[in-house]
């Protein structure tokens, strides 16, 4: 077994990592347009053909142009010089420019999904430096198994290329306590190339620059003198920061490399800290007009939903209690126990800040935000606490082997008992996919995802049926797959007889119209656990 430890430890990989791709891959081609995605598709498209940053501001552009490198593939046909919205823009786009919006969506998600799997062997690679090859292995199934990470792994959007850059930014600053200058200027590409995909990782900068100056002082030893390693240290962390904002210039100067911007008239005006920070970040100008673009989305009032209930405003346990529904309970149980293995074993602690601080000040940042609209907005979790499951290993008992196996097995088998509806997926404790409706709204549970599938089913199982009424929630045209549905709310409800089709974030945001329309109504289907048909006599 020992001549053979390597290839073993190859091929299991290669498994976990080939059971992903299958999985993202697979769900991806079953899939609609999620709402985000048609815009991001969209501007990528502008990006390559038009040189043009003037669609989606609000995110920086680097996701969109790892989007793009998948949509040259497809060869969409798009007229130059659209003047309509980034929304109309991404409709155009898919359902009226002649091209078949299945073939477009599958090659735009596909680098996301190439970039999802690299991603893991980051996090094999970090928590095999902590905990040997087994504990690297338990982080990658973790990985590799989590719904939340395979759903929006296959979908063409930013969050996990933004996650991914954050963890191998923390894990290029741990490797640099050990040789600093090949890795300091590799954890500043990586946090540049994350906040050149989304401004929500900011909060992690400071961490992480703080970090970088840590490691270096580590690296120098005891023998140079305090004042001298202190410089030098603030010098390696300056270093970084340079880095950081050369890599973000450079994205924008790629995709226009005169940087043409007028800011957009609608830009909200900042003021107070924002306004400071606005002005305080060294970056191109369309990224700072994104800020202001950002900050004037927080000042709005969001409409979220938990556990039932429906209300204006955030709450700041909201992502908390999302994780705890949407992750599989055995993942849950090693997060803790990892988390508190690095606490106490004393050749773990000093991995602490770099695994835990960081996914914990974006967490942070996150609850404070006013859109409770999805887990996915602390996807860097289940990557980072991933690395610190691992840490439970650290141990080196038999009992704490067996119990890690049956835990990840668990987690393997929770996963893919919800194969294919990774979207809507909850734990076994709140009734798994089929009841994260009750609980959940939005991209937890129905994204606009499964036009496809209402169309295959009202095909099939309702062939006949004369008369449907649709409420979908999402950025697909039912039409073209074949959805032909009047809207039940522009008509009196005495006239609303037959099938009504109802997304269940709709439900869950229901008026008193549609309230009353579902009250005089049987449930009588559900497609992909986010589309309820009822049966309105």
């Amino acid at each position: 077994m020992r001549r053979h430890r390597r290839p073993l430890l190859v091929l299991a990989v290669c498994a976990l990592l080939v059971q992903m791709a299958f999985a993202m891959a697979t769900t991806a081609v079953r899939q609609t347009p999620t709402i985000d995605e048609p815009v991001y598709v969209g501007t990528a498209v502008v990006y390559l053909r038009e040189h043009s940053l003037r669609f989606n501001p609000e995110h920086p552009p680097l996701g969109k142009l790892i989007i793009a490198t998948g949509t040259v593939f497809a060869h969409p046909r798009l007229e130059p010089g659209f003047r309509g919205d980034q929304g109309e823009l991404g409709r155009r786009l898919l359902y009226a420019s002649g091209n078949d919006p299945w073939r477009v969506m599958f090659w735009a998600r596909l680098p996301v999904m190439v970039m999802t799997l690299l991603f893991g062997l980051v996090v094999f690679g970090f928590a095999r430096e902590l905990t040997g090859s087994v504990g690297a292995l338990v982080a990658l199934a973790l990985y590799a198994f989590s719904p939340d990470l395979i759903t929006n792994g296959s979908l063409a959007t930013l969050d996990v290329p933004a996650a991914g850059f954050v963890v191998t930014a923390a894990w290029m600053v741990w490797r640099a306590r050990g040789r600093p200058l090949p890795y300091l200027p590799l954890a500043g590409v990586a946090t540049g190339a994350a906040v050149a995909t989304k401004m929500s990782t900011l909060p992690a900068v400071p961490v992480l620059l703080v970090l970088a100056g840590w490691s270096y002082w580590q690296a120098q030893g005891a023998c140079v003198a305090r004042p001298r390693r202190a410089a030098r240290a603030g010098a390696a962390a300056v270093g970084v920061a340079l880095v950081l904002v050369a890599v973000v210039w450079a994205v924008y100067l790629v995709v226009d490399p005169r940087l043409r911007w007028t800011t957009p008239p609608d830009t909200p005006a900042v003021h107070g800290p924002g306004a400071l920070l606005v002005h305080a970040l060294p970056f191109p100008e369309p990224y700072r007009d994104g800020m202001r673009i950002q900050f004037g989305f927080e000042s709005a009032q969001w409409r979220g939903y938990l556990f039932g209930r429906l209300y204006t405003g955030n709450r700041w346990y909201y992502l908390p209690a999302a994780l705890l529904v949407k992750t599989p309970l055995g993942m849950l149980a090693l997060w803790l126990g990892g988390a508190v293995t690095m606490a106490v074993v004393p050749r773990l602690r000093p991995a602490v800040p770099y695994v835990l601080l960081v996914p914990g000040v974006l967490l942070a940042a996150a609850m404070q935000g006013s859109r409770d609209l999805g887990v996915r907005y602390a996807i860097f979790v289940p990557v980072f606490l991933a690395v610190a499951a691992a840490c439970v290993l650290a141990q080196r008992q038999q009992w704490v082997y067996a119990v890690t196996a049956a835990l990840v097995t668990f987690v393997a088998v929770s996963s893919v008992r919800t194969y294919p509806y990774y979207l809507p997926y909850s734990n076994e404790a709140f009734g798994g996919p089929k009841k994260t409706y009750l609980r959940l709204h939005d991209s937890n549970v129905d994204w606009g995802q499964d036009l496809g599938r209402l169309a295959d089913r009202l095909r099939e199982r309702y062939p006949d049926e004369k008369s449907v009424w649709l409420v979908y929630k999402g950025s697909g045209v039912p039409s073209w797959y074949g959805v032909h549905g009047r809207d039940p709310l522009r008509v009196p409800p005495n006239r609303v007889h037959g099938l009504l089709v109802v997304s269940d974030t709709s439900i869950a945001k229901a008026d008193a119209r549609l309230k009353q329309l579902i009250r005089g109504s049987r449930a009588i289907d559900d497609v992909g656990h986010s589309i309820t048909i009822f049966r309105r006599p």
